[in-house]
């Protein structure tokens, strides 16, 4: 997984050969976050078709008059034939019953339907829904399999006589699209939504009649009515469904749509009682005589029909994985954020309580190493606010390989301690490792070349060396061009993500990352892991992680601030974050062994190993899911719930977020954005961490992406440094 990449330099080889490739490359990279996430849009949307939550419709029409409906069929039996254009309607011989259940199947009362129908080598009519039947496709194979007989009950199961023509082909299709690839045959049983007894037949109803007739079909309605959806009683529904006079009837039960315990009770004495009084159950062609309702399907029919259930299988399963992810993200967002808020408490009682002390008062000198590649717009105000240190300190410039004049700017500057080292193009772990070399110091403090140190940061960020157990100390990195709206994203972020993270792990003792930004280590404890590796495209990860498997503790220094230089830009932010993301991963991959080994290895990996890959990798991949199931409950689910919930989770944040500040003595004003920042920052990084995993997955390789600079960040105090001249000229 790991890649050894370079910033940089001067162009080598054919002219735009390396660029057109990354050019034909990058496409892709960015097509494939774009295709998983219209993928599992689809299948969310797929899922709430299924589940009647999107282009359903539940409205009942009321009573109307039934002066159109022929007197025939007013006073006719259940069985009612419109297919030849001449109505007709049929009664059932004496004896003769005909269970039927609406609105299955469903997994957990079909089964045991089926279950006492076999038990009494008895028959039935399952009018079922193509919701039910395409997430259910194996109950409906069950019920063809043990002899039964299926009709269709539309696929959304809407009141037929309030919808058009259109909407009706379209409910029967989609009914037959489902038991097609549910059993592999058609039906010509049908049996509207709400319907009754004939006699209750009105003038919306029998026009839907006749055209169902018109597409092939036969009505069933029913002449005995359970009223199982009641839950009556088990005595109750046997009464009601328990024809009278020996008379034969089509009898209305449900094994869908709610509790149906009684209704499986009251069947099992049902058909014994009636048995014995001489009561045949039969499937309806059966009763009247006729042949199959069913008709075998082929060719393009099964295979549209059996592809329809693979979607829907899809659906289920992968809507069933978002909502376990939702889950997941659930409990890592609030975990982390209690663990933040908790800790966070706990660390700075700690460090702010009087008298507080890291050990002895550190006043011996520190080497400043400040690695630069074309950096002439930021680089002297940089090394002008370390000249201003209330610290001793030597500064070390590493020009790696800079092609506007990095290293002049720094050499015309003429600044008392301050030293340039020129070197080849060589990569940012290459450029420290050169300045850990010619450092004169045991304490070495790193920083950007488009930082900037406020006076009194070189001293806070050394004191924890007062303890001789500390290797390494964070300090405080802060976003210095915070004016722009992705400037205060991301300032909300690195006081909010980082910094307070930073209190929480450093209790912990697994601090993962010490910022490029602002750092300190004792050089004994660089020399011990090896220096500076390159191995990895997060270099301060990849160090910090090794210096706790060699036994060392990482702390925080929340004085110790430093002003960086954020991305402006959504592609510089883009292309830094792919950078960090990617990295991180690499750096959690060289170091797996740690979950392993013992002794401060081990504890690392045992500890900090899985809280960095949950809340650092697992976690935002995942946290878009919140914004997803936002978006589909606004439009398709419980509107008010889903804003409340929504609500709910960024008021939590807001708390840590607004504690954040607190702690860091930032304006409040800036977190007015944190509701806009989670809905579109969050998807930034998300696609970015999605990218990031397709790359590492593909054995992708990333380059080192160098950000273009602006100097907008100032000197301490809101000083801004005059631009250097050389040679009379300005800098180039």
């Amino acid at each position: 997984m790991a890649t050894r990449s370079h910033r940089p330099g001067t162009a080598t080889g054919a002219p735009g050969g390396s660029r057109g490739r990354l050019r034909r490359r990058l496409p892709m990279r960015l097509l494939l976050p774009l295709l998983v996430l219209v993928a599992l849009l689809a299948m969310l949307m797929l899922r709430g078709y299924v589940h009647s939550e999107i282009l359903a419709d539940h409205r009942v029409g009321p009573p109307a008059a039934s002066d159109q409906v022929p007197e025939q069929i007013l006073k006719g039996g259940p069985v009612i034939d419109t297919r030849g254009g001449r109505p007709t309607s049929l009664e059932l011989p004496d004896h003769e019953l005909v269970l039927t259940f609406d609105d299955g199947p469903d997994p957990k009362w079909t089964p045991k339907v089926l279950d006492v129908l076999k038990k009494h080598d008895a028959r039935a009519v399952f009018f079922i829904t193509g919701t039910m039947a395409s997430r259910y496709p194996d109950l409906v194979q069950r019920m063809v399999d043990e002899g039964h007989e299926i009709g269709l009950h539309t696929f959304n199961h809407p009141d037929l006589s309030l919808q058009s023509r259109s909407r009706v082909d379209w409910e029967l299709s989609q009914n037959q699209l489902a038991l097609a690839g549910a059993a592999g045959i058609r039906t010509s049983l049908f049996r509207p939504p709400y319907s009754s007894f004939v006699q209750n037949m009105d003038n919306r109803s029998w026009p839907v009649t006749e055209y169902i007739g018109s597409k092939g079909y036969i009505t069933i309605v029913n002449n005995t009515d359970s009223e199982d959806w009641r839950r009556p009683g088990v005595r109750q529904i046997i009464r009601n469904a328990t024809p009278k006079g020996g008379k034969g009837a089509i009898v209305l039960m449900h094994d869908s749509g709610g509790d149906r315990s009684q209704t499986v009770a009251a069947l099992d004495r049902y058909v014994t009682g009636l048995k014995d009084q001489g009561y045949r159950f039969h499937t309806l062609t059966a009763a009247l005589d006729a042949p199959s309702a069913h008709t075998p399907v082929a060719g393009l029919e099964a295979v549209k029909g059996e592809a329809w259930v693979f979607l829907v299988q899809a659906s289920e399963k992968t809507t069933g994985v978002l909502v376990t992810g939702l889950a997941v993200v659930g409990v890592l967002v609030f975990g982390r954020l209690g663990l933040m808020l908790i800790l966070s408490v706990a660390h700075a009682r700690r460090v702010r309580r009087r008298g507080f002390r890291w050990g002895a008062t550190v006043t011996e000198p520190v080497s400043v190493l400040v690695p630069a590649y074309n950096e002439a717009k930021c680089i002297e105000q940089t090394v002008r606010s370390l000249v201003a240190s209330d610290h001793p300190i030597e500064v070390l410039v590493i020009d790696d390989g800079s092609t506007d004049g990095t290293a002049r700017i720094v050499e015309n500057l003429g600044l008392p301690g301050v030293r340039v080292i020129r070197q080849l193009n060589a990569g940012k772990p290459a450029a420290l490792n050169r300045g850990i070399a010619n450092a004169r110091h045991d304490l070495i403090v790193m920083m950007d070349g488009d930082t900037v140190f406020e006076p009194t940061t070189v001293r806070e960020l050394v004191q924890p060396f007062g303890d001789p157990r500390v290797g390494a100390v964070a300090g405080n990195a802060k976003v210095g061009n915070r004016d722009s709206l992705i400037g205060a994203w991301q300032h909300i972020e690195y006081v909010m993500g980082f910094n307070l993270d930073r209190r929480m792990y450093d209790v912990l003792r697994c601090m993962p990352t010490i910022p490029g930004a602002v750092g300190a280590f004792r050089r004994s404890a660089l020399e011990r892991v090896g220096g500076m590796s390159d191995d990895t495209l997060a270099e301060d990860t990849d160090i910090t992680m090794a210096l706790h498997r060699d036994g060392w503790h990482v702390v925080y220094a929340e004085k110790a601030i430093a002003w960086t230089e954020a991305p402006e830009s959504v592609q510089q932010l883009w292309s830094q974050r792919y950078r960090w993301s990617y990295g991180t991963m690499q750096a959690i991959w060289k170091h797996r062994r740690s979950l392993v080994e013992r002794g401060p290895s081990g504890r690392f990996g045992r500890v900090g190993m899985p809280l960095v890959s949950m809340f650092m990798v697992v976690a935002p991949l995942l946290a878009p899911l919140i914004d997803v199931f936002l978006l589909y409950g606004l439009v398709f689910g419980p509107t008010e719930k889903t804003i409340g919930a929504w609500l709910g989770v960024l008021a939590v944040q807001g708390v840590c977020a607004a504690y954040a500040f607190h702690l860091d003595k930032e304006r409040m004003t800036h977190l007015i954005s944190l509701p806009l920042q989670q809905l579109l920052y969050r998807q930034l990084m998300y696609v970015v961490l999605l990218q990031s995993w397709i790359t590492a997955l593909t054995g992708g390789r990333l380059r080192w992406q160098k950000l273009r600079r602006t100097g907008a960040v100032g000197l301490p105090g809101g000083g801004t440094a005059p631009q250097p001249q050389m040679d009379g000229r300005p800098a180039a």
